[in-house]
């Protein structure tokens, strides 16, 4: 798919925010193959293997054209950080007049391909856009097991964290989660102990200076 066409659903339905990939990489999830002799759909085994030769390609050239067609619909994109160099992409196209400040990161950890999930990095990161870009709000999405450590990490250095399905299938080590809805009661119920105010969607709609539901297409 051409850039004009991947990003063809922000441009038709304008939403509030949509994310925005900063950089290529490979993003492999074949090894999980390992672990599994039984699949559910017939084009699972496919897509997983497929993946060890997969490069996730977001060029500079494709960066342009996503920012673009985000400030004319006014859809705050965010940004996904995989890895540090991502950073210095984000950084590069600012310089250039087509990223907007304040700036939405979301720091992506866990992803073969993509840095590791520990404290180090998510602090080297955090520390490296402090630097680089200097304004912004701080997200942290992390794969499998590290979804919850993480998160909490960035919170208690000031960010927000994510949660959901796409990310972890789990509530807690060996208890599926029944939905997105039992993660984020957990993590609600996490930043309350630890004596964090919860934002509302009116808050965090203002926290990210997002133009409201009124304005979208759809």
């Amino acid at each position: 798919m051409t850039p004009e066409e991947r990003i063809r659903v922000v441009a038709e339905l304008k939403p509030e925010m949509a994310t925005f990939n900063a950089g290529s990489m490979n993003f492999a999830l074949y090894p999980v193959l390992a672990k599994y002799k039984e699949f559910k759909h017939p084009w699972e085994e496919g897509f997983l293997g497929g993946t060890e030769s997969f490069i996730f390609p977001n060029t500079f050239t494709s960066l342009k054209v996503f920012c673009r067609t985000m400030n004319e619909c006014d859809t705050k994109p965010e940004l996904e950080v995989y890895d540090v160099g991502q950073i210095t992409n984000l950084a590069q196209i600012i310089r250039e007049g087509f990223l907007k400040k304040p700036l939405y990161l979301q720091f992506v950890l866990g992803i073969l391909g993509g840095i590791p999930a520990s404290l180090e990095n998510l602090v080297f990161l955090t520390n490296t856009a402090q630097k680089v870009l200097e304004d912004f709000e701080l997200s942290v999405c992390a794969a499998g097991r590290f979804q919850f450590p993480m998160g909490v990490a960035n919170m208690l250095q000031g960010g927000h964290m994510r949660v959901g399905l796409e990310d972890n299938l789990y509530l807690s080590k060996g208890v599926l989660a029944k939905g997105s809805y039992e993660q984020i009661a957990k993590a609600i119920h996490i930043a309350k102990e630890l004596g964090l105010e919860n934002a509302s969607p009116d808050d965090a709609r203002e926290i990210l200076g997002l133009k409201g539901p009124d304005k979208v297409n759809f």
